[in-house]
């Protein structure tokens, strides 16, 4: 009986490192896109502004990709598989494979993130703030959908959380939208 209480509170800690991480993570992320957009808006000043922004703007990036969002997106990781070894029947749930699913594009859009970064870094690559600004949405749509699913597990109806996710995806871009046309006048 001496090992269940100290299994549930290992179990409880790796988990809340696991979303700690999670957070920092996601922060990276919404950060890192920001910091994008802000370098491509730095072409339209005068040249001696824009190589001082710039600059500035790829020493940012760096530090914040490199100290923030790798660790944390390796933590996650490291935290969220050593809690399915700590309780590997989470397996068994539809809502774990479809939360696994999500956290995968989101490491694909990580990757993308570090080819983006990796342009920049090197001044190349045709990205414009409006395309890097709905960029950034994506992962507004993973960070719903993932906590969405984890805190309602099956008890959503999978029609419902669909419905719900593309409403999501169609606000923010109806607020892109509009945030643009505010932005131009």
């Amino acid at each position: 009986m001496l090992h269940l209480p100290i299994m549930n509170d290992t179990y409880n800690i790796i988990k809340s490192l696991h979303i700690i991480f999670m957070v920092s993570w996601f922060a990276g992320l919404f950060y890192i896109v920001r910091l994008f957009i802000y370098y491509v808006e730095a072409n339209k000043k005068e040249i001696e502004e824009k190589w001082i922004l710039q600059n500035q703007y790829k020493i940012m990036q760096k530090r914040l990709w490199y100290i923030i969002a790798w660790p944390a997106m390796i933590l996650t990781i490291v935290f969220g598989v050593w809690m399915l070894i700590l309780k590997p029947e989470l397996l068994d749930f539809g809502y774990m494979h479809t939360k696994l699913s999500f956290a995968f594009l989101l490491l694909i859009y990580h990757l993308i993130c570090h080819k983006v970064l990796s342009d920049l870094q090197k001044d190349i690559g045709s990205y414009t703030s409006g395309k890097l600004r709905i960029w950034n949405e994506v992962a507004t749509l993973f960070l719903v959908a993932i906590v969405f699913i984890i805190e309602l597990k099956d008890s959503l109806n999978w029609v419902y959380g669909v419905i719900g996710f593309f409403s999501v995806a169609i606000l923010l871009m109806l607020g892109i939208k509009m945030y643009k046309k505010y932005r131009s006048k």
